[in-house]
């Protein structure tokens, strides 16, 4: 995939008034969804459920591109289409998780670092195959009393940036998510100094492996108080923060981005990204 078309992906993920849609749960994961209703989590009744969710009518008008995880990637619908043939044809955009989980970072406690490169060349030729135009990685970021280190956000920032060089080489738009946790007491204050310095590391990093950021989209947190802190950031002042903090630190030329909820609620995570929405027109 050339530059222009990795660029009209990832408008096409960033498209007015629809979001992505994150259906890359790993077994673990799904299995505890499932455990909690009293269903058991086998290889078909996983197919079913995200069937079910494809499937509903109307939802290619209000989601953009769905990320899959490698089983689902390789699933088909009950009347034998492949998943990814399926969302295509309903203008949905197919996409896949391709990181291997975020790991404890040698010699820096309580810090992780996101693994997943080795064969990643390889396993986005055959993901591209099948028919996946954007993928997904995620880099997580701890706050505090002295952390993150220097060294940690370096780490990540130089993985995701290699993760997304390796995507556009295999013509695939890559999803950067650099997460700063919400966990712990931090302000505010501390949560947006956190994520302006990642969010430079991110952007050094990616323009040193020479990834072109009009064909990227990026999935960062929302600059929020620690669930932990005794006086938390009202709606307002997160959206105000979020927005200053995004638009000093991410470059124009990255065509949107798609926030991730963190860990909010899901009424807590729509009435930020609606306050934020307010405060347009944003690059």
């Amino acid at each position: 995939m050339t530059g222009q078309n990795l660029a009209s992906v990832a408008k096409a993920m960033v498209a007015p008034g629809k979001g992505i849609l994150a259906a890359d749960e790993s077994s673990p994961t799904i299995k505890k969804r499932f455990d909690s209703i009293g269903t058991e989590s086998t290889k078909d009744q996983r197919r079913v459920y995200r069937e079910m969710l494809f499937t509903t009518p109307g939802a290619a008008e209000f989601i953009s591109g769905v990320i899959l995880f490698d089983e689902t990637l390789r699933q088909v619908t009950a009347d034998g289409t492949p998943f990814p043939q399926y969302l295509a044809t309903q203008g949905m955009l197919p996409g896949i998780k391709v990181d291997t989980g975020a790991k404890p970072l040698a010699g820096f406690p309580g810090e992780k670092v996101t693994e997943g490169l080795d064969g990643l060349r390889e396993r986005l030729a055959e993901y591209c195959e099948l028919g996946a135009k954007f993928a997904k990685w995620r880099a997580v970021i701890v706050i505090g009393d002295e952390l993150p280190t220097e060294f940690c956000i370096h780490a990540n920032a130089h993985a995701l940036a290699r993760y997304a060089a390796l995507c556009q080489e295999a013509g695939i738009v890559p999803i950067v998510e650099p997460e700063v946790l919400m966990d712990g007491a931090h302000t505010i204050e501390r949560c947006a100094s956190v994520t302006a310095a990642t969010l430079d590391e991110v952007f050094v990093a990616l323009v040193n492996h020479r990834v072109d950021l009009g064909g990227i989209v990026l999935k960062p947190n929302m600059v929020i108080s620690g669930t932990e802190c005794p006086e938390r950031a009202e709606v307002e002042e997160v959206a105000e923060v979020t927005v200053a903090c995004l638009t000093a630190h991410v470059p124009k030329a990255v065509p949107g981005i798609a926030f991730l909820s963190g860990g909010q609620s899901a009424e807590e995570a729509t009435a930020h990204l609606s306050a934020m929405n307010r405060l347009g027109p944003h690059p």
